[in-house]
């Protein structure tokens, strides 16, 4: 049984597309974007621990360098992690800037410090540094939420090399020596309130895609992935939002498709070709489309409440199962081996079982705050803190 997993409140089922990497190789044995190998947060096998805390099945818990929540993505024996990390650098404040809004609520953090945006390289078995390579240097322009980051788009890879996001601070191509291959600037953008950034690149066969909803004119970027060209861009009548592209095959067609408010719409991979749309969501869009069958597990808004769903027909299994102890969910779910692991912001998890009822298996507990989506490798169970990264793993 394939059990498909998400922390979206709405989710769109087309159960008769099949998901473009599912035969790439080296897909099913690696993490190699946000959502793990298929895009829908779930690890094809494995078995790794469903209980865990300080002093119980932590192979190994490694400081990681300043701030940032995106989800680390693995090959082979590298997890690669991106951060924005601030420097002793300050540029003088601009006072009446910094008082426009400053106690008002939703208003945006700011910094006056220089950060470094910073993609690290760690040992898949040890934790350990293997390098770390500072893509640009600068003044963070935007403001970003209290529960945000400056470096909250996870990065992607085909295998060979590695595509580091950080939105209006730039798209870099790094070998996996942490060599800059290329770069490409493709401007700020300007989000709605304090909400910052997000949104992650999707690799294609050769081409890498990207979407900026905005408050700006919003767009829609295909490039090459080997030399960062422009293969086609297309305007889009959208708001913030942050939602990832999903690619899927149909038909012949290799179809990009977006969520958002306006509009749900899928592309053309080829020509940017709008070939269907239909209504869009709400505001502040953050799910992404994905494939599925069976059943459909999501959460309510951003608290600890579960609902279970059938795929096909919406029957609903269970709804609105409270999950004691969680008050804000920021990460997405994970499933593997029948299990779905859930994380909660402040080190709360549970392991819940997969089916029509709802089962708790465990209720784990860590010393850290957690925004970035687990990932699942064989028996490893990869777990990005604010402050440290943890291995799970059987003892």
């Amino acid at each position: 049984m394939r059990t498909i997993v998400s922390i979206s409140v709405i989710l769109l089922c087309y159960s008769t597309f099949l998901t473009a990497q599912e035969d790439q190789a080296g897909y099913a044995d690696n993490w190699p974007q946000w959502r793990g190998p298929d895009a829908n947060g779930v690890a094809p096998a494995g078995k790794p621990p469903i209980e865990w805390n300080e002093d119980l099945n932590v192979k190994w818990k490694v400081e990681t360098p300043g701030r940032g929540h995106s989800t680390p993505i693995v090959w082979d024996e590298q997890i690669i992690i991106l951060s924005a990390v601030q420097t002793d650098k300050r540029i003088q404040p601009d006072a009446s800037a910094e008082d426009q809004g400053h106690n008002q609520w939703m208003s945006p953090i700011t910094t006056d410090f220089i950060h470094k945006f910073l993609v690290t390289s760690l040992d898949r078995n040890s934790g350990k540094i293997l390098w770390q390579t500072t893509v640009r240097e600068e003044l963070p322009q935007d403001g970003t939420h209290q529960f945000g980051s400056w470096a909250s788009n996870s990065p992607v890879t085909d295998g060979v090399n590695i595509y580091a996001y950080f939105g209006s601070r730039g798209l870099y191509c790094l070998d996996f020596e942490g060599k800059i291959l290329w770069e490409k600037d493709l401007g700020p953008m300007e989000k709605v309130m304090s909400f910052g950034e997000g949104s992650s690149p999707v690799l294609h066969e050769s081409k890498l895609i990207i979407l900026r909803d905005h408050q700006g004119q919003s767009t829609l970027h295909v490039l090459d992935k080997n030399t960062g060209e422009e293969h086609w861009k297309t305007d889009r009548d959208e708001v913030s939002s942050w939602a990832t592209p999903f690619i899927v095959e149909f038909d012949g067609r290799t179809q990009v498709i977006t969520s958002a408010t306006n509009k749900i719409r899928s592309y053309n991979l080829e020509d940017g070709e709008v070939i269907w749309e239909c209504s869009g969501m709400t505001r502040n869009v953050i799910p992404s489309s994905i494939t599925m069958d069976d059943k459909l597990y999501f959460l309510k808004v951003n608290n600890g409440y579960l609902s279970c769903l059938d795929a096909a027909d919406g029957t609903e299994y269970y709804s609105a199962q409270k999950l004691e102890g969680i008050q804000n969910i920021f990460a997405s779910l994970a499933g593997v081996n029948n299990h779905i692991y859930i994380t909660g912001a402040k080190g709360k998890f549970y392991v819940v079982k997969s089916g029509a009822e709802f089962t708790v298996l465990s209720q784990n507990n860590l010393d850290d705050s957690f925004h970035a989506s687990p990932v699942i490798i064989g028996n490893n169970l990869y777990l990005r803190g604010f402050k440290y990264l943890y291995c799970i793993a059987e003892e």
